[in-house]
């Protein structure tokens, strides 16, 4: 996926890149991988290195995968580590860490190793092998020299028999159909590899080729598709001014979830099931799933915070910032969905719409900010545990809110000659382009006021805590109106979450300060009778639907400590849709933001 990134290298890897070369001119450093028995789910790797003369040498297993804000201790999946010198030799070694591998090396000039890499967890952040697909996520399968991240490599990959096709970013070595050269491992930990029999599509931007790289092909109209994947290209470029790679890879496996960005390619599940791609509604949010990891090539890998690269890949990389990279994100996928004629006025306001009210209407938005949510996602994102609805908030959500309230305020008080893509672009020519770096958080602020010609501290106090957001000011100035208020909807709100499991229904999660909350339940418990009824899930929804609020609920609940008999008093359901309309009467001013803001 990411051929781009050798041709485009940023001048911040070169300057690293250039005195490491020049004391390791005579080094080499190349792997192999192959996978001859997929069925097992064995990766099989050989790094050999030439020309590091040390007594001992420390190969390290990345902790993480850039843009998957979570430790994994990749180097679990690894067995049969073995090290020789070019004699065939063994070669004494010991784990120093969890992650490291120390050898010793007694100054020979040729170190080969070999490992294997269990690969059947199925995530776009780790390798995975069955009997239909090979995906090498980097970081997953090629360790690195401690103190030579920025070592050129070469790396060959031998396909199970009878897989015809290897697709990825990185640039292929002329004359050679399995090899491909990296710049450094940074560059090689950013290149995915999809290896089976993959049904590819392509089509060009500027004479730049893209390429579409699914597992199998879905049942969609692919003319339309491959049309829609030029608009979604096309309307990014142009916030931008450049495409800043040589070719793009979109890598699209089959069933499951998630998706995760590279420089010149994103690797992808396909979630058919999930998104419902012979539905208009479904296919327009895959699409707006594609766009959101593609937008990722300018915001995160070109523009970003100082903390996001260069990587330190044994460790979290915190930074408050991931509102912007991540949230923001959303709110582009909106507008370029919008620009590119997939999504109406009315759905890109709808997606808004229902992006502030995820995380307003849990009590989360209380306890925890943008920016906190943003620094504490190592530990929270990926590992929530019962509490967190209650306690924390996503930073996607907030964050495309976030990014709206900045977009239109700077509309308005620049007399709608400047927007954020104003704020985008700057960023990424006097950053990415000029300085050749990540920005500070406090320099992210500089250029958004400076721009907008005014302080913005109101909106920044936003994303640095829980104040509570005024955003009928903000959209009042396109025209529009948010309801805030909250409306009574049908049935009764209980305040839990719960799941069919054995015999009852287990609570995921209760709200804090709801009727279940204030009577005692808690998650884990199991519901075994509900007034008296064998506890099931068409019981609880058929309850939730026809109680009316203050009639006591019934319910029995078996614990670690026990069995235990409740009553739920439960109250009136009560949400905040936060509708956005159109105001009655708008100014001209007003309805010349909204329509630059959104096309038809």
């Amino acid at each position: 996926m990411k051929q781009i990134l050798l041709c485009t290298l940023p001048v911040f890897y070169l300057f690293h890149l250039v005195p490491l070369q020049a004391q390791t001119v005579n080094t080499t450093m190349s792997y192999t991988v192959s996978m001859d028995n997929p069925s097992q789910h064995y990766f099989h790797v050989e790094f050999n290195c030439e020309g590091i003369i040390k007594q001992s040498m420390d190969i390290k297993m990345p902790a993480w995968t850039p843009g998957y804000y979570m430790i994994l201790d990749l180097a679990k999946y690894v067995i049969n580590f073995k090290a020789v010198d070019d004699h065939g030799n063994e070669l004494v070694f010991r784990k120093t860490d969890k992650s490291t591998w120390r050898v010793e090396t007694g100054n020979n000039p040729v170190i080969k190793v070999s490992y294997d890499v269990f690969a059947y967890v199925q995530s776009v952040a780790h390798p995975f092998l069955d009997d239909g697909r090979g995906f090498i996520s980097p970081t997953g399968i090629f360790m690195y020299v401690d103190g030579y991240l920025d070592h050129p490599v070469n790396v060959t990959v031998r396909p199970y028999k009878g897989w015809h096709n290897i697709s990825t970013g990185l640039t292929r070595i002329e004359g050679m159909t399995d090899t491909w050269r990296t710049s450094d491992f940074d560059e090689l930990y950013d290149c995915p590899i999809l290896v089976g029999n993959l049904k590819i599509l392509s089509f060009k931007v500027k004479d730049i080729p893209h390429y579409v790289v699914m597992e199998y092909m879905p049942d969609i109209d692919t003319a339309r598709y491959i049309a829609d994947l030029k608009k979604i290209v096309e309307e990014s470029v142009d916030i931008i001014g450049e495409i800043p790679y040589k070719h793009y890879t979109f890598l699209i496996m089959g069933e499951g979830m998630g998706g995760l960005e590279h420089r010149n390619s994103q690797a992808v599940f396909s979630s058919g099931r999930r998104y419902g791609l012979a539905d208009p509604v479904g296919y327009k949010s895959w699409l707006a799933f594609i766009t959101h990891e593609y937008f990722h090539l300018f915001n995160v890998k070109t523009i970003r915070p100082a903390a996001l690269g260069p990587f330190d890949y044994s460790r979290e990389n915190y930074t408050d910032m991931l509102w912007f990279s991540e949230g923001v994100t959303v709110y582009y996928e909106y507008l370029i969905l919008n620009r590119a004629g997939i999504l109406s006025r009315e759905e890109c306001l709808k997606r808004i719409q229902d992006d502030i009210a995820a995380y307003e209407n849990i009590p989360g938005h209380l306890f925890q900010s943008a920016a906190m949510a943003s620094f504490d996602s190592w530990i929270q994102f990926f590992n929530r545990s019962e509490n967190a609805s209650n306690t924390t908030i996503s930073y996607y959500d907030k964050g495309c809110a976030l990014g709206m309230l900045l977009d239109l305020k700077i509309r308005h008080e620049t007399k709608n000659e400047k927007s954020l893509d104003d704020v985008i672009r700057t960023l990424y020519w006097d950053f990415y382009k000029m300085k050749n770096r990540g920005f500070g958080d406090g320099e992210f602020r500089d250029v958004c006021e400076k721009i907008a010609g005014c302080s913005l501290d109101e909106i920044f106090q936003y994303a640095a805590t829980t104040r509570a957001i005024d955003y009928p000011k903000y959209l009042g100035y396109a025209g529009l109106d948010i309801d805030t208020t909250s409306s009574t909807q049908p049935g009764i709100d209980l305040g839990i979450d719960a799941y069919a499991r054995g015999s009852g229904l287990v609570i995921s999660n209760v709200e804090w300060n709801s009727p279940a909350w204030f009577a005692g339940l808690s998650p884990r418990d199991t519901i075994l009778e509900l007034n008296g009824k064998k506890a099931s899930q068409v019981l609880l929804d058929e309850i939730i639907k026809s109680t009316n609020p203050g009639n006591e609920v019934q319910v029995s609940i078996g614990r670690r400590t026990g069995r235990y008999y409740f009553s739920i008093i439960p109250s009136p359901n009560k949400l905040k849709t936060f509708s956005i309309t159109s105001l009655s009467q708008p100014d001209t001013f007003q309805v010349k933001i909204f329509n630059d803001w959104l096309t038809n």
